[in-house]
């Protein structure tokens, strides 16, 4: 099977380009690196001709409101254009969990634009809805950094390894489209301090955590709902301790 990954240079991408072709799959890493760029439309047809199906992983170089939104818009309506001429018949991308729940947010509200398109499509679809992965806890941290301390929210949190989810996306797109939403996440829960402060000691960071209910999250506060599955989810093996000791 010719599977594109879009954005296949990425985090997640790199590692399904990998699994995929363990599997035997002739897995096709697509990115503005190899000359294929999803927002212009460059190299598209050719990097889709003969495709069975397309993984969109790809990340937006600025989460600057109007930007953001832009890179997802453009790309995913180029996207389904070039896949509905190249006969491809899945569409996979990957999403977030709760991006209907947190309208503060840019970065949420682009890619439920993307949903929005795909779902609107001619070709049959899987989207992925994953909680945040545990390969981004530093970064989050910074953002709360303040006076010698890291600020975070109190809502509970759910996140996840990314090779869990890169190995979720692979028999995703290696099975029937779904036309639908799944969820996944990690197999731990906790309030998001909890995750961050660990994240932090496994790494010498001797800052204290602080989960304050009022700290924001890119912009927007959270409560227990906002980035956990409401609903059935499917959960990754890893916990965050394994992933902690391979650092």
């Amino acid at each position: 099977m010719k599977i594109v990954v879009i954005g296949g240079t990425g985090l997640i991408g790199s590692k399904l380009v990998a699994k995929l072709r363990q599997q035997g799959h002739e897995a096709v890493a697509a990115s503005p690196k190899s000359g294929v760029n999803a927002v212009t439309g460059e190299g598209l047809a050719a990097a889709l001709a003969g495709a069975d199906v397309v993984v969109d992983v790809a990340n937006a170089p600025s989460w600057e409101p109007a930007a953001v939104l832009e890179f997802f818009e453009r790309s995913s309506k180029n996207l389904v254009a070039a896949e509905a001429a190249a006969a491809v018949r899945h569409h996979v991308a990957l999403s977030i969990v709760g991006t209907e729940r947190s309208p503060d947010n840019a970065y949420f509200r682009a890619k439920l634009a993307q949903e929005t398109i795909i779902k609107a499509a001619s070709v049959p679809y899987s989207i992925v809805r994953a909680t945040q992965f545990f390969e981004f806890l530093g970064a989050i941290a910074e953002m709360g950094a303040t006076a010698g301390k890291i600020v975070v929210p109190s809502a509970m949190f759910q996140p996840i390894a990314a090779d869990d989810v890169a190995a979720r996306l692979a028999e995703v797109a290696t099975a029937k489209p779904l036309n639908g939403t799944i969820d996944i996440a990690g197999p731990e829960k906790a309030p998001f301090n909890e995750f961050i402060a660990r994240r932090l000691k496994a790494s010498g960071d001797a800052r204290p955590v602080v989960g304050d209910p009022k700290a924001a999250y890119y912009g927007g506060l959270i409560d227990d709902k906002s980035l956990n599955p409401l609903g059935e989810a499917r959960l990754g093996p890893t916990p965050l301790a394994t992933w902690l000791a391979s650092l």
